[in-house]
């Protein structure tokens, strides 16, 4: 019997790399004013806020902690609305006008209706969702 240690050949093939195609996204943050949408769940607690800027290609979702996993689960779906729209080649504030128009109270999340509104900044939005 041997004792030599048997070592698969496939731990130590050398691996290949493969670049895939980056996800388009928006920028995360802008210094700018920016447009935004309340989200809440059917009970009407607010779960977050879509915003965008379009100075600065920029979108995106801010949660609101006090949501919990709720709100931040819900958020994936904003998200990845944003992408698709980035990879649609919309603008941001086009983004979020489709994400309003396409809303629906019936699901687990939506947009509340007559809260589009703009803030003098993307920190104005983020002290919002920091409220408790």
């Amino acid at each position: 019997m041997s004792r030599e240690r048997y070592v698969a050949p496939r731990t130590t093939e050398p691996l290949r790399f493969e670049e895939i195609a980056r996800v388009p996204h928006y920028a995360r943050s802008t210094d700018k004013p920016v447009r935004f949408v309340t989200v809440a769940n059917p009970r009407g607690t607010v779960l977050g806020y879509v915003w965008a800027n379009d100075e600065d290609d920029a979108a995106g979702w801010k949660v609101r902690r006090v949501g919990g996993d709720e709100a931040f689960n819900r958020g994936a779906l904003y998200v990845s609305r944003l992408r698709d729209a980035k990879a649609r080649g919309l603008s941001p504030t086009a983004a979020l006008a489709e994400i309003v128009r396409d809303t629906d109270p019936a699901n687990p999340s939506h947009v509340v209706p007559g809260s589009f509104q703009q803030a003098p900044s993307l920190d104005t939005v983020k002290d919002l969702a920091d409220q408790s």
